[in-house]
């Protein structure tokens, strides 16, 4: 590690890493030079902690300067360099109650701890080569995973996919520099010419593009969609919103523009982040009430990811209907035709109204059409990102850009071998290729880049 990030990241610092609400345990992080001895300094059985190995646990209490006794706790020791950030660390784990958390936070900041910043634990571990950049910016996507498919994801970047992936095109882009730089350092020796195959390079190329490719797949499950329930009133929205979620959150009634304001629930299609909209009823109304309804629906309509049109079955697909599809053509909704429960030939209702992909034939009220409703679904949200070409899937902007600007590179080093340019010409633009790998898992990296990535880290990770 470089002797400034020595100087300013060995410092000891401490953080609450747990949410301040009440809990059975909360856990206080610390790490840096002298951290154990300083956590020591308040706490009740001192020698015990200072000799204590790594990865053990001592139980005391954690007391003042004066040596009133603030808490019970246990203090786990990790001792450089077998922790997570490479250094000496402790974790203190004490009972959950938020004022007793940050009592005993407060006593060891007058310890001589530092506040930690946002992510600095996490900086810490990469600066100690713990992690690269790559497997840094996972732990990040662990803490923020609204689904177990998006855990999982996550948690095969950290144990390194994408970190192993990157380092087989990198090792292949620099054979294939070395090819050149023989050729430009030793232009007096008689080496023979050397021949760069463009195929090599575009293979390489093509393998970057596909890691790229899983970029929307990663968002998809890592930040989500919206996805709103649409249609005229009665159509049986709420109660497919209710169905949908599983729970009574909607009021259902006969009564024509029950639902006056939008509803929202957060729910996991096959492993999709999905934030369910149940809009008021489409229609025109003099109620001031209802039209204020309507129109915040419409808005919310507007700007959701996947509209799924509601139709009444038993009453057909009306002017208005077609109207309102006519309106969001654009959008491509799905049609869901609901109560076939109520239609005898429900078989073939709605079958000339929408092609295949855009039609679903469901009752909310029996639950019937309703897995086919939810693969419709899921089927528009994935489009063509459930194609895993290389295995890996990737959630962050930054590596996205890098593997754009390492493709465009090396289209641009395709480019200059099939006009004849001079090897030093396309050393330039393989070497950018290499460093925007490098980038990804930091072998390449700036200070501004680790302070803009860390900085959206939560403060303990």
């Amino acid at each position: 590690m470089p002797r400034y990030y020595e100087r300013v990241y060995d410092h000891p610092i401490v953080a609450i890493a747990t949410p301040l609400s009440p809990s059975a345990i909360s856990v206080i992080r610390a790490s840096g030079s002298g951290s154990i001895a300083r956590v020591a300094t308040r706490f009740s059985r001192a020698r015990a902690l200072i000799d204590a190995p790594g990865h053990t646990v001592v139980h005391g209490m954690v007391v003042t300067a004066d040596g009133a006794p603030l808490d019970e706790v246990l203090v786990t020791v990790f001792r450089a360099p077998r922790s997570y950030t490479g250094q000496d660390s402790v974790e203190v784990s004490c009972h959950g109650s938020p004022a007793g958390v940050r009592r005993v936070y407060a006593e060891l900041l007058s310890a001589g701890f530092a506040a930690a910043e946002p992510g600095e634990f996490t900086r810490r571990a990469f600066l100690g080569g713990k992690l690269d950049l790559t497997q840094a910016e996972a732990v990040n996507e662990i803490v923020r995973a609204q689904t177990a498919r998006a855990h999982a994801l996550a948690l095969d970047r950290l144990d390194g996919g994408v970190s192993r992936e990157m380092q087989e095109i990198r090792t292949r882009l620099i054979a294939v520099m070395a090819r050149v730089s023989i050729q430009l350092d030793y232009p007096e020796e008689d080496t023979g010419e050397i021949v760069l195959d463009p195929a090599e390079i575009k293979g390489v190329r093509d393998r970057i593009v596909a890691a790229a490719a899983g970029f929307e797949r990663g968002r998809l499950y890592q930040e989500g969609v919206s996805v709103a329930l649409a249609g005229r009133t009665n159509a049986g929205k709420s109660s497919l919103f209710n169905r949908i979620v599983r729970h009574e959150r909607a009021i259902v009634s006969a009564e024509h523009g029950t639902t006056r304001d939008y509803l929202e629930a957060r729910i996991d299609l096959d492993g999709i982040p999905v934030r369910l909209f149940d809009t008021a009823g489409l229609r025109d109304s003099s109620a001031a009430i209802e039209a204020e309804g309507i129109r915040r629906s419409r808005q919310i309509i507007a700007s959701c990811d996947l509209i799924v049109y509601v139709v009444d079955a038993a009453q057909g697909m009306s002017d208005d209907d077609r109207a309102r599809l006519d309106e969001l053509a654009e959008a491509r909704p799905i049609v869901a035709w609901n109560k076939i429960d109520l239609v005898p030939d429900a078989a073939a209702a709605g079958s000339s109204e929408a092609d295949a992909s855009r039609y679903a034939r469901v009752s909310a009220t029996t639950g019937q059409g309703m897995a086919e409703l939810h693969d419709a679904i899921v089927t528009r949200l994935l489009g063509d990102r459930d194609t895993e070409t290389t295995g890996i899937t990737i959630d962050s902007e930054r590596q996205y850009a890098l593997l754009n600007r390492a493709a465009d590179a090396l289209d641009e080093a395709v480019a200059s071998l099939h006009a004849g340019m001079p090897a030093d010409v396309i050393a330039v633009d393989l070497q950018d290729a290499i460093d925007a790998i490098g980038e990804i898992t930091g072998e390449v990296a700036s200070s501004e880049v680790l302070d803009a990535m860390f900085g959206s880290f939560c403060v303990g990770k």
